[in-house]
């Protein structure tokens, strides 16, 4: 019987140790100030406004566009007044990792339990019931029509 030599390359572990995990791994992106999926889109409003008010140049990319029609449909908010009262209320809770505040204010989860399940690294720094309550205080902000 002959060896046969290996039909598959081993894969590549990717650079960088990052993990959103039960136990927050970032890397180097550790305490990088990161963006709701609302904020960004506002960012990204804002500059392009900007650029056409100032004569500049727009160029509207696939990715732009793509990156755009994602946002409008994901951005839970879209006023600039209910964008910043998110950010007020994440801020309250200094415990919380700006990656997770983050997620929370994109995510808007109905409940603790789903919060931890798809934020795992929530579970060990807040109570059901401070959680609860911050998600309420999302929530209330919603505007379903906008």
């Amino acid at each position: 019987m002959a060896n046969h030599a290996p039909t598959a390359r081993t894969r590549e572990q990717p650079p960088g140790d990052e993990e959103a995990t039960a136990d927050l791994k970032l890397g180097e992106f550790q305490n990088v100030p990161t963006l709701t999926l609302s904020e960004a889109r506002a960012v990204i409003e804002a500059v392009i406004t900007h650029r056409k008010t100032n004569g500049g140049k727009v160029e509207e990319t696939e990715t732009l566009i793509k990156t755009q029609d994602y946002l409008d449909v994901f951005a839970r908010f879209k006023q600039k007044v209910n964008i910043e009262a998110v950010e007020r209320i994440l801020l309250q809770h200094p415990e919380l990792e700006l990656f997770e505040r983050s997620q929370l204010g994109s995510l808007c989860c109905e409940s603790a339990e789903e919060a931890k399940t798809l934020i795992p690294s929530l579970a060990n720094k807040i109570s059901d019931i401070d959680l609860q309550e911050l998600l309420d205080d999302i929530t209330k902000l919603r505007n379903f029509v906008e």
